[in-house]
């Protein structure tokens, strides 16, 4: 095996991990958030940082994603971008030590700002207006 194929492999095992659970609750019948947020994915994302689901938020290079939203926090300030890669539709992470938004299918990679920094991707993930007000984030759809 080739470090190409290791990595390969190692992305594919890491995307199953965070991608599986999701696919397994999408079947769900939608329920009432206790956050508060509309599970249909309407209106504003509220995220109250004191809930232990968003605790990774409150250090640097922490990220979550809520809503096909992943929010992170840079170490200078928190972000919203879509987490739907622009290519074709894969969930990117965020890499705090690069600092980019890599996508674990074909290669992409996303800056902070959502612009296309590596393709195949044409074009930007979405950003997203965050407002702080003590522990609770507000995200604008």
């Amino acid at each position: 095996m080739n470090r190409r194929e290791l990595i390969t492999k190692i992305a594919a095992g890491t995307a199953t991990v965070f991608v599986l659970p999701a696919l397994l609750t999408s079947c769900e019948e939608d329920m009432a958030d206790p956050d508060g947020n509309d599970p249909s994915g309407n209106g504003d994302l509220t995220i109250d940082l004191s809930l232990g689901k968003y605790s990774q938020l409150n250090a640097a290079g922490g990220s979550v994603i809520e809503r096909s939203i992943i929010i992170i926090n840079t170490g200078n300030e928190i972000i919203a971008l879509s987490s739907v890669c622009t290519h074709q539709g894969c969930t990117v992470s965020y890499s705090h030590g690069a600092g980019n938004l890599p996508c674990p299918c074909h290669g992409s990679i996303f800056s902070t700002s959502g612009s296309v920094l590596n393709g195949p991707a044409g074009s930007p993930l979405k950003k997203y207006q965050v407002t702080r007000d003590g522990n609770m984030l507000t995200i604008k759809e």
